[in-house]
């Protein structure tokens, strides 16, 4: 059975075990939390639960495949700083230099370099949750704007701001 080759890439951010005790001992199902990427500015996240690990990853990815977004992107970072929010979980994603790389935790991590952004500075408060920072992180990735698009939006030229 031959696989078609796909530009996305995906890996596993974590998995979940979940045991439900039962006459004759312990059965157990598992969770993934999977992103999926083209490393080009697409990035979708997936969660998908089976009595098996390959076969939790398998519908995770799938889930992720599904749920892939745009996010605009300014060169190798992103075009402002946001604040991403998802139950009590926050997460501020601000643009850096050339250079910095992405100083991120492991779940806010995967998602920004599978979505493209290669330097990034990020904190999270609140919960630290892999699912909500995953989520919250994709919050904050939807709500980013281009120059452009704010001023087709407004109607108007938008001026850079001059930092002294």
């Amino acid at each position: 059975m031959e696989r078609e080759e796909s530009p996305y890439e995906d890996t596993v951010v974590k998995i979940y075990r979940c045991a439900k005790v039962v006459k004759g001992g312990r059965r157990f199902s598992f969770g993934a939390l999977v992103v999926v990427g083209d490393r080009a500015g697409t990035v979708g996240i997936g969660y998908a639960k089976a009595n098996e690990v390959p076969q939790a990853v398998e519908k995770g990815i799938k889930e992720a495949k599904k749920d892939l977004r745009k996010v605009p992107l300014t060169g190798r970072t992103l075009p402002h700083q946001v604040m991403g929010k998802f139950g009590s979980t926050r997460v501020t994603l601000v643009p850096a230099s050339p250079g910095t790389g992405v100083i991120a935790g492991l779940s806010a991590r995967a998602v920004l370099e599978y979505a493209g952004v290669q330097d990034v500075l990020t904190k999270v408060y609140g919960s630290t949750s892999a699912k909500n920072v995953l989520k919250a992180t994709m919050d904050g990735l939807m709500k980013l704007r281009t120059k452009e698009v704010i001023e087709q939006l407004r109607g108007v030229e938008v001026q850079p701001v001059k930092r002294w």
